[in-house]
């Protein structure tokens, strides 16, 4: 080397070969170059359609909401096709084999809708969705072979998020006088708990999610307990959905 030191990007580059030092600022600065402004746009779009849609969702809670399910289902089911075509638009402003380069601008926003998406699947069906369920919902690839996908800590991530919806959602069936769907979340937390003791969660994260499952675990339990000692467990059978 020639000693010449240059500097470019914020960097200081040593090199006495003018295409060796380019090449060298060249990679440099496609590592440090901040993700697309387009990228950004679409993320917060997605961001807005994501709060809409948890606003008609967490209107279930409310003093009506229980009896008016379906038809905030067919509604969340019209917003999501807006977030197709949202992240339809996300996946053409980067390259295909650069998903997880900018994945972490559009991560939070995609565990967001995940959880959202298991909320209304429950909703509907009282069952838990598939990854495969939520990708379609989504409209994008379940496989990271075939491009933009859902990543399975994105899907794991979102689905913890949905116990913590269906504990708060135990207490306020109670209050509406509903006394059979604590019971049938409860069971279905029990099976989703137990499913998660099954993984090997190496991810802080989900470990620490998963640490709030245990603690929604409690609470629905506890407000079964309380429906027991009370003698209204037994008001409606179980098994019965609305």
């Amino acid at each position: 080397m020639s000693g010449v030191v240059t500097q470019e990007a914020g960097l200081c580059v040593m090199s006495g070969d003018g295409d060796t030092r380019g090449r060298i600022v060249l990679g440099i600065t496609s590592i440090l170059e901040f993700p697309p402004q387009e990228i950004r746009k679409v993320v917060q779009t997605l961001e807005q359609t994501a709060r809409e849609i948890l606003i008609l969702l967490h209107s279930v809670h409310h003093e009506t909401g229980l009896s008016s399910i379906p038809e905030k289902c067919l509604k969340v089911r019209e917003h999501f096709k807006t977030v197709r075509t949202q992240l339809a638009t996300l996946a053409t402003k980067f390259p295909s084999d650069q998903y997880y380069r900018y994945h972490d601008q559009w991560r939070f926003v995609l565990q967001r809708l995940v959880f959202q998406a298991a909320f209304l699947v429950y909703l509907e069906n009282e069952e838990l969705v598939t990854r495969d369920a939520v990708a379609e919902i989504l409209g994008i690839e379940s496989n990271r072979e075939k491009g933009f996908h859902l990543d399975i800590e994105d899907y794991l991530s979102g689905v913890l998020n949905l116990a913590s919806e269906l504990s708060r959602l135990a207490v306020n069936s109670v209050t509406a006088g509903d006394y059979a769907r604590p019971l049938r979340i409860a069971t279905f937390i029990n099976e989703l708990d137990f499913g998660f003791r099954l993984l090997n969660l190496k991810n802080d994260s989900l470990r620490k999610r998963y640490d709030g499952l245990k603690y929604d675990v409690k609470k629905i339990e506890e407000v079964v307990y309380d429906l027991s000692i009370r003698g209204l467990s037994k008001t409606v059978p179980s098994e019965e959905k609305p």
